[in-house]
């Protein structure tokens, strides 16, 4: 009782203070009857309720702000040490980025496979720190000593001259090379992990784009800028070297930038066979990266988009064992970039992973004979014993 008394002279005094600081304009009282004057003490006890009930809000307030619940990165990170304390495959740095994707897991499992990976990856990077820590350095000549010159009549070619070499190469393809375009709209059909494989395999594909003798003009079309693909880019070569690249970026699509009769979409899963490497064409690989094998993605975004498509002559040159026919965007520019320089789908498709395939075949007489690199072997020992039964068999008859 005396702390409901202790409090109401609290309010009242509050809605004093409030009251005289800011004086509420009341309506003039008029001399009447006593209904009208019962009318203005309603209206004035109902004014002083609001302000006790804005009183009470702003008392309450600071109180809920002094004990803030935990954020969302905070549970996250805290959960990231209690798994870590527990012995569980986790990172021991992890950024706030790695944190955002992590809250944006839904599941418990999915959570852990990421988290893993990420262990995985910190464990890849340390052993080659200190690999490269543990190498031997090669021994500094001070000026007081005499360094021993190499007999040689080749020139030193030194790396910065090397640089500028295939850099000129690429400015050149930029001018006159054929333009060879990466489709870059496959954002919303790749994870997180896909996503930046797919960046590595496009960092590959323009190293070794630029080293060839003869490079393409590289287009990476629908390049949303600040989308997922810009940002995994931007992170990978940084702001002012992407800025130097030779490639030509934009958010329009193919045939918005190139005649539409020309463009060609290779995707594994058109009807028709690419038998000849066309160099007024201008072909169209997808930049996705699918590991659930979603079959079809590609072809109906050429369809969408009015395109011809086509597919490399797998079937026809290898023996076929097992597996998708996709290959990645760095195994696709080598075979690319081979067959234009020299026309031989055979010495192409070398760059297609042994594991994938038997071997090549070759046509002869309307069968198809096919060529293994163990066909001399025998396959168990009790193959390669028929096989000396029946030779000696053979000579006793000639015999």
């Amino acid at each position: 009782m005396v702390f409901d008394v202790m409090f109401l002279r609290s309010c009242s005094l509050a809605v004093r203070r409030i009251c005289s600081r800011a004086p509420v304009q009341t309506l003039p009282r008029s001399i009447g009857t006593s209904r009208t004057t019962g009318k203005d003490d309603e209206e004035e006890e109902k004014l002083d309720l609001d302000v006790w009930k804005t009183v009470m809000k702003t008392q309450a307030l600071p109180e809920h702000q002094s004990d803030p619940s935990p954020s969302t990165l905070d549970f996250n990170r805290e959960l990231v040490e209690m798994w870590h304390q527990a012995g569980k495959l986790v990172p021991k740095d992890i950024t706030d980025e790695q944190l955002q994707d992590l809250a944006a897991l839904t599941t418990k499992s999915a959570k852990k496979k990421f988290l893993k990976f990420l262990a995985i990856k910190e464990a890849h990077k340390i052993s080659k720190k200190e690999k490269r820590e543990n190498k031997p350095k090669p021994e500094r000549i001070t000026d007081g000593e005499e360094r021993e010159l190499k007999n040689t009549f080749l020139m030193k070619f030194w790396s910065g001259s090397l640089d500028r070499l295939q850099n000129w190469r690429a400015a050149q393809a930029m001018r006159f090379g054929q333009p060879l375009v990466y489709d870059m709209s496959y954002e919303r059909h790749m994870t997180r992990r896909e996503m930046e494989n797919a960046v590595s395999q496009l960092m590959e594909t323009e190293g070794f784009n630029r080293r060839s003798s003869d490079p393409f003009h590289l287009h990476f079309c629908g390049l949303t800028p600040g989308g997922a693909y810009h940002h995994e880019l931007l992170k990978r070569y940084g702001a002012e070297t992407w800025e130097r690249m030779l490639i030509t970026d934009t958010a329009s699509q193919p045939a918005d930038v190139f005649p539409r009769e020309d463009l060609v979409y290779l995707t594994a899963d058109s009807p028709t066979v690419l038998r000849e490497f066309d160099h007024r064409k201008v072909y169209v690989v997808g930049a996705i990266v699918d590991r659930s094998i979603q079959s079809g993605v590609s072809l109906a975004n050429a369809k969408r988009l009015q395109l011809a498509t086509a597919r490399l002559p797998l079937d026809e040159y290898l023996d076929w064992d097992c597996g998708a026919k996709n290959l990645t965007l760095d195994q696709m520019i080598r075979i690319l970039s081979t067959v234009k320089d020299t026309g031989n789908w055979k010495t192409a498709l070398e760059f297609v992973p042994k594991r994938k395939h038997c071997g090549f075949h070759q046509m002869r007489t309307g069968k198809t004979q096919f060529v293994r690199n163990n066909s001399a072997a025998p396959k168990n020992k009790t193959d390669g014993h028929k096989r000396g039964r029946e030779r000696k068999m053979w000579w006793e008859e000639e015999g």
